[in-house]
C-alpha cells in the first residue's frame, strides 16, 4: 500500500536519490539542487507530490504552472515499486491540483531515449506533437546530470 501526500523541502535528499535510480532522468546541478527545487516548491506548494510506503519516498512528481500552461517535471518511481499504480496516483494527483488552479492544459517533456517514461505518458493520454520544436538556453553554466 502506499500513500500520496504533498511533497516538502524536507524530502529533498531522499527524492533526488530516487530521481539519480532511475533511468531516463535529466537533471542538473541548479535547478534540481536543494535551493532550486525550494524555489520550485515555494512557487508550487500545492501541485507536487511524493508517494510514500513505509514512510519511504517511493515515488515523486513536481508539478507547476504559470497561470495559463501546466507543467510536469521529473515524475519517477523506484524501480522496486513499480506497476503498483503510483505513477498514475501521482499523475491525478498533480492534474487534479493543477485543475483546481483553474489549469486547462498540461505539457511536459521526456527524452526521446526514455522508451519506458514515454510508454507510460502515452498511456495517460499525453499525446506527443510533431508540429513543435523544442527549444532552450541556458542563462547560466548547467552542469547535465543524466541518469
Amino acid at each position: 500500500m502506499f500513500t500520496i501526500r504533498k511533497m516538502t523541502i524536507d524530502d529533498y535528499e531522499e527524492v533526488y536519490s530516487l530521481w539519480m535510480s532511475c533511468k531516463g532522468m535529466g537533471l542538473n546541478d541548479i535547478d534540481d539542487s536543494k535551493a532550486g527545487i525550494y524555489k520550485y516548491l515555494s512557487r508550487n506548494p500545492d501541485t507536487c507530490f511524493v508517494a510514500t510506503c513505509d514512510r519511504i519516498i517511493v515515488g515523486v512528481i513536481l508539478s507547476g504552472h504559470d497561470g495559463r500552461r501546466g507543467f510536469i517535471h521529473h515524475t519517477a518511481v523506484n524501480p522496486n515499486y513499480r506497476k503498483m499504480g503510483i505513477a498514475t496516483s501521482l499523475v491525478d494527483s498533480a492534474l487534479n491540483a493543477l485543475k483546481e488552479q483553474g489549469i486547462n492544459k498540461v505539457a511536459l517533456v521526456v527524452f526521446e531515449r526514455n522508451q519506458t517514461g514515454n510508454d507510460f505518458w502515452e498511456k495517460q493520454g499525453f499525446t506527443s506533437r510533431d508540429d513543435l520544436v523544442y527549444r532552450n538556453k541556458a542563462l547560466v553554466e548547467l552542469q547535465r546530470i543524466d541518469t
